[in-house]
């Protein structure tokens, strides 16, 4: 595995600890790669009102593109389930917007697995 993605994935883990999630319990963390080599972190944010609720992935995003970054290559997300945590649809789609060949790295703390973005989300919507 690339020394970068090793790179994400520690910042991934690191950050899932802030994760605000008092109602399902589940700590995310991500870590955004740019074509520029630069890092952006998420994590995921919830809300009593479930549809407000913002996950780590977005959360990412948002931080990247309030710097001015718009050019992606790779994602991080790690979680301590036993399974891997792979990005929610909405994610998926917000995700594959910026580069349908995205790597989606997930890590579960003991091992790791990546994906393209566009095998996550087959026929995604576009306008492009």
């Amino acid at each position: 595995m690339q020394k970068k993605y090793v790179e994400l994935i520690k910042r991934a883990t690191d950050v899932k600890q802030n994760s605000y999630s008092p109602y399902s319990k589940i700590k995310i963390g991500s870590a955004l790669l740019t074509n520029e080599g630069n890092i952006y972190v998420g994590t995921n944010v919830e809300n009593a009102s479930y549809g407000l609720s913002i996950c780590a992935e977005r959360s990412a995003i948002s931080n990247a593109i309030s710097a001015g970054e718009k050019s992606f290559k790779a994602i991080a997300i790690a979680s301590d389930f036993d399974k891997f945590i792979t990005p929610c649809g909405a994610c998926r789609q917000v995700l594959i917007e910026f580069n349908p060949e995205m790597d989606i790295i997930v890590s579960n703390g003991k091992e790791c697995k990546i994906f393209k973005a566009n095998e996550l989300l087959k026929d995604y919507f576009v306008l492009k």
